[in-house]
């Protein structure tokens, strides 16, 4: 069964309660996708996404922390924090070691099939997609597929 390891901003999506119709829709999705891609993945997140959603300060931090709870949750080791470094001297994300390229590093470490997200800026946006790649090719890594909930669920968005 392949992987999926499941960023913060997941976690954060199931639970948002604004009325935007946009988060409306990111909600609706991440619902249906945990629903419906439980059973058919392997979900993970990581202690550092756990300890992310308990620095949150979003009204919804606890239930956020327990969905994310009830996933493995893989810790960073010693090499992860290399392969931060270099991600960061190649600029693929912003200089938060702790942030997007710390997820990036802990999917493509652990050989994870998927690692979802709604972050579109820094992690499942295909102008990035080749940098990304050819790092993790430098560091003889595999790069997981950076999708968001809809991409599994096959949905291709509002018209």
């Amino acid at each position: 069964m392949k992987t999926v390891y499941l960023e913060t901003s997941i976690f954060s999506f199931y639970y948002d309660a604004r009325q935007q119709s946009d988060i409306i829709a990111r909600r609706d999705w991440t619902r249906e996708f945990w629903e419906t891609c439980r059973s058919q993945f392997n979900f993970v997140t990581s202690t550092a996404g756990l300890a992310e959603l308990r620095r949150g300060s979003k009204p919804h931090k606890e239930d956020a922390l327990k969905l994310a709870l009830t996933l493995p949750a893989v810790a960073p080791e010693n090499a992860v924090a290399a392969i931060v470094r270099v991600y960061l001297e190649h600029k693929l994300m912003p200089a938060d070691p702790a942030g997007d390229v710390l997820h990036l590093a802990l999917a493509s470490f652990n050989r994870h099939d998927f690692l979802a997200t709604w972050n579109c800026q820094h992690l499942a946006n295909a102008g990035k997609a080749d940098h990304i790649q050819h790092v993790n090719d430098l560091l003889g890594l595999p790069t997981p597929r950076l999708i968001t909930p809809m991409e599994l669920l096959g949905v291709d968005g509002p018209d």
